[in-house]
């Protein structure tokens, strides 16, 4: 992927990346390096720097919610769970997505809708 091509694609994630967070935690409860390792594999954010920072705003927001699990005997980690708000939030994005992506898909193709 070309310089240009790249930006414009890292643009998109960011704008996204809250709504892709609350659809992997819409199917289970996941720890943070958990849900970073989903999105870098799915190739929606390179690292988990900025992961973090987002989860924390989205727990002001309340969208999701917390708790520490001890695992292994010893260790805890810190879990994040969709909560009532995140998942009307995830509604409201997929039916706002499905008609913004048909809008510049018709623009994009020469077909004005």
């Amino acid at each position: 992927m070309n310089l240009n091509a790249e930006k414009i694609a890292t643009n998109l994630r960011k704008g996204v990346l809250e709504y892709c967070v609350l659809a992997l935690l819409s199917e289970r409860d996941m720890y943070g390096l958990e849900i970073a390792n989903q999105l870098v594999e799915l190739e929606l954010t390179a690292s988990e720097g900025s992961l973090y920072p987002l989860l924390a705003r989205m727990k002001d927001a309340g969208s999701v919610a917390t708790r520490w699990e001890q695992v292994d005997g010893s260790r805890s980690r810190k879990y994040y769970a969709i909560t009532g708000n995140g998942r009307q939030s995830l509604e409201l994005f997929g039916s706002v997505w499905g008609q913004l992506s048909y809008q510049v898909d018709g623009l994009l193709g020469g077909h004005h809708v």
